[in-house]
């Protein structure tokens, strides 16, 4: 059975892969929701651990309510993106930043 310190590693390398990949590439939005989801992944991470090691259910409750909001998030905002796409011709951000309201 790993440990709480392997869990640990394991979430730290996964929200440092998001951070890396929201620095590192600003042009493609696409890229931005998948380093937004690999965050979410590396706190859901830890809050399943800290729920198995401390005999707590309760960490795993807000798993089960991050990961509803992080689909809802997906869903929506790929849907965006293909209207984007469609209008535009691209999902670059540089673009993007000169929609009118």
């Amino acid at each position: 059975m790993p440990s709480l310190s392997n869990f640990l590693i394991v979430a730290a390398l996964l929200f440092g892969i998001g951070m890396a990949g929201i620095i590192i590439n600003r042009k493609n939005i696409i890229t931005l929701l998948m380093s937004i989801e690999l965050i979410l992944l590396a706190v859901n991470t830890n809050f399943v651990a800290f729920s198995y090691f401390l005999d707590n259910i309760t960490g795993q409750v807000f798993v089960f309510f991050i990961l509803t909001v992080a689909a809802a998030e997906a869903a929506i905002g790929l849907a965006i993106m293909v209207v984007l796409f469609r209008r535009r011709g691209t999902i670059e951000v540089q673009e993007l930043d000169r929609l009118k309201g």
